[in-house]
C-alpha cells in the first residue's frame, strides 16, 4: 500500500496523536482535595507571590508550546492551520517520544504578525517553551525576533536552527571523512527561505567564510537593488569572489551544495563541475535536488538527504527534541547561538570519528539515544552563557 494512503488510514483511526494524561490518581475525597479544592488554593497563592514557583509547582517545566499559522507546512505551502494540525501532532509526537518533553499543538488562524506575537506572547505563561513551525519567510523571522524580546522562556523556529543545526553536525564529519576544513571549502547553499538563510548564519558561526547563497533568481551578490532587507544582509555576509549568475555558475569548483529549494534543480553537469570529493547535500522533500545514485555517479564523494530511505538522512528530529529537552532542564530564558552550536558538536561527535565513512556521517533518526547527549550538552551551554536559571 502507497505510505500517503497508509497515513491517511492511520490518521481515520488514531483520531489523533497525542493526548492528555493526568499524573495524579483521584480515588478518593483526600486525592481529590489535594489535587484540587480545597488543598489547590496553596500552590496558587505561592505563585501569586513567586511566579517563578510556576515552573516548580505546575508541569509548565516540561510543556512546549508547538506554534504555527499553516503557511509553510510541509511540501504543501500554505494550507491553512487547521491542515497543519496533523503534522502538529506528529512535531508533539516525536518530543514525547524522543525526550518526554509534553508538547502541545496551537494553530493559530492569522498571518498577521502583530496578531501572531500578541497571541503567542499572552499564552506563554502557560509553556516552559515556544516552538515556532511551518511559518513562511520572511513572516517568521520578525515573530520569532519578537517574541524573543517579549518572552522569558525559548523561543526557536525549527525549521530554521533544527535544519541549520542537523546540517552543521553532517558536514563537519563530511569534512572529516573527505580532509577538508570548514573554514576553506567553498560552499553553494541553493534556497533563501527561512532554512537557508539560517543555515548560512550557521555555518558563519561555526567557522564558514567562503559560502555562496543563490535563490530562485540567481546568485545573491552586494549591490543588488533588488533584493529583500533579508537578502540584503545575507549579501553582505556571503559571495565574496562576487560571483554572478545562474547555480550552474556558482557551483562550478565548489566543495559543498547544500540544497533547500525545489526538486531537479541540480544537474549531473553541475556536480561533475564541483571541486575532487564534493559533499551534496539536497534536501528537498520529497524529491530531492539532484537523486543520490546521479549525483554519486556524477563524481559526488558524500550524498545526504532528508529522506530516510538513502543513507545519511538529515533530519531535524536529531535536534530539536534534545535542544527543548536541555533548555527545559535547566530552566533557559533563550536558546542562544552558544547552544545552538553545542547541539551541532554534541551531535557530530555522537558517531566515533574512526566509525565515520561516506555513509554514516549523521547518527540515525531513530536512535533515541541522541537527543540526551544533545541535551547535556545544551544545557551545559545555557549555564555558561547564564541563560540557565535552574
Amino acid at each position: 500500500m502507497d505510505i500517503r494512503k497508509k497515513s491517511l488510514e492511520c490518521h481515520y483511526e488514531w483520531g489523533g496523536k497525542i493526548e492528555v494524561r493526568s499524573r495524579v490518581r483521584v480515588e478518593s475525597r483526600e486525592d481529590l482535595s489535594l489535587a484540587y479544592t480545597p488543598g489547590v488554593a496553596e500552590p496558587c497563592l505561592a505563585i501569586r507571590d513567586n511566579k517563578r514557583l510556576s515552573f516548580s509547582l505546575t508541569r509548565r517545566k516540561n510543556l512546549v508550546a508547538v506554534i504555527t499559522d499553516g503557511s509553510a507546512v510541509l511540501g504543501l505551502g500554505d494550507i491553512g492551520p487547521l491542515a497543519g494540525m496533523p503534522v502538529m501532532e506528529g512535531k508533539c509526537a516525536l518530543f514525547k517520544e524522543f525526550a518526554d518533553v509534553d508538547a502541545f499543538p496551537i494553530c493559530v488562524g492569522s498571518k498577521d504578525v502583530d496578531e501572531i506575537v500578541k497571541t503567542v506572547s499572552l499564552i506563554s505563561g502557560s509553556f516552559g517553551g515556544i516552538n515556532l513551525e511551518d511559518i513562511a519567510a520572511p513572516r517568521c523571522f520578525e515573530i520569532e525576533r519578537r517574541l524573543k524580546e517579549v518572552c522569558d522562556i525559548p523561543v526557536f523556529h525549527d525549521d530554521q536552527h533544527g535544519t541549520a543545526i542537523v546540517l552543521g553536525a553532517a558536514l563537519i564529519n563530511a569534512l572529516k571523512v573527505v580532509g577538508k576544513s570548514l573554514g576553506e571549502v567553498g560552499i553553494v547553499i541553493n534556497g533563501a527561505g527561512a532554512a537557508g538563510t539560517a543555515i548560512c548564519m550557521h555555518l558563519l558561526s561555526l567557522g564558514a567564510r567562503n559560502i555562496t547563497v543563490v535563490d530562485r533568481f540567481g546568485i545573491i551578490r552586494e549591490g543588488d537593488d533588488t533584493l529583500s532587507p533579508a537578502h540584503r544582509e545575507l549579501s553582505l555576509l556571503t559571495n565574496r569572489k562576487g560571483l554572478a549568475g545562474t547555480l550552474a555558475d556558482a557551483l562550478a569548483l565548489a566543495d559543498v551544495f547544500i540544497g533547500v529549494s525545489a526538486p531537479g534543480v541540480v544537474s549531473r553537469e553541475m556536480v561533475g563541475s564541483m571541486a575532487k570529493d564534493a559533499i551534496v547535500f539536497p534536501m528537498a522533500n520529497p524529491t530531492p535536488e539532484i537523486m543520490p545514485e546521479l549525483a554519486l555517479s556524477a563524481g559526488a564523494k558524500i550524498v545526504g538527504t532528508g529522506r530516510s530511505d538513502f543513507p545519511n538522512q538529515i533530519n531535524n528530529v536529531l535536534a530539536f527534541p534534545g535542544i527543548f529537552r536541555g533548555a527545559l532542564d535547566c530552566l533557559a530564558s533563550d536558546i542562544n547561538e552558544e547552544m545552538k552550536r553545542a547541539a551541532t558538536f554534541a551531535l557530530a561527535a555522537y558517531i566515533p570519528e574512526d566509525e565515520l565513512s561516506v555513509t554514516n556521517i549523521i547518527p540515525s533518526a531513530l536512535d533515541k539515544n541522541v537527543a540526551s547527549a544533545v541535551a547535556r550538552a545544551v544545557a551545559d551551554a545555557a549555564r555558561k552563557s547564564r541563560v540557565a536559571r535552574g
